[in-house]
């Protein structure tokens, strides 16, 4: 069975973003940069790949992605209405519009959503872009954790499981990688 895995950066305060959406503050080493496109390109929006010169880089961990509503709207904002044309892509949301074919928006229960998508036959895993909010509804279908953990305290913002209930939930650490500048990753699979 396919994994849901929360791909999400955080400040070391648990923050995945600013107040108003902020994430321009995370620093990170140009080790760290390619680091992180060698090893998850896939989680890299379609447009800023071929920026990078790797447009046809193949996916190395997911073919579909998972995404709420304020993640799905700055790519709208800068006018990319496919922001992960190199995935499958599903925004959870009840007042989101269709803008692109190639996005799905799902205005129904996203547990049901994501056990469909875990059911299917692949050998890659469902990315989950957050935000917070969807990720605390997600928490009981969650798998696996990549925390991209960031050397800086946001002091305030939008927590990484927003508006969820107090549910305790276990996960084992399972690997960290550290890089200069302080960048840290960490994975946790659920216990």
């Amino acid at each position: 069975m396919r994994r849901l895995t929360y791909y999400i950066a955080l400040s070391i305060d648990g923050y995945i973003a600013g107040p108003n959406d902020e994430v321009e503050f995370y620093p990170q080493s140009e080790e760290y940069s390619t680091w992180m496109a060698a090893e998850f390109p896939d989680a890299i929006p379609t447009h800023v790949r071929a920026h990078l010169g790797m447009p046809d880089t193949p996916n190395r961990h997911f073919d579909t992605i998972v995404m709420g509503r304020r993640t799905y709207t700055p790519a709208l904002d800068a006018g990319v209405t496919s922001p992960y044309a190199h995935l499958r892509q599903y925004v959870v949301s009840t007042t989101q519009e269709q803008v692109d074919p190639d996005v799905t928006i799902v205005r129904t229960d996203p547990i049901a959503l994501v056990r469909e998508l875990k059911a299917e036959d692949s050998q890659l895993d469902i990315y989950l872009a957050g935000g917070g909010t969807l990720a605390g509804a997600l928490l009981s279908e969650i798998d696996r954790l990549i925390v991209k953990l960031y050397p800086v305290v946001a002091g305030a913002g939008k927590q990484a499981f927003g508006g969820s209930a107090f549910a305790p939930t276990a996960f084992d650490l399972t690997d960290v990688t550290t890089f200069d500048g302080g960048n840290a990753v960490l994975t946790y699979d659920r216990a």
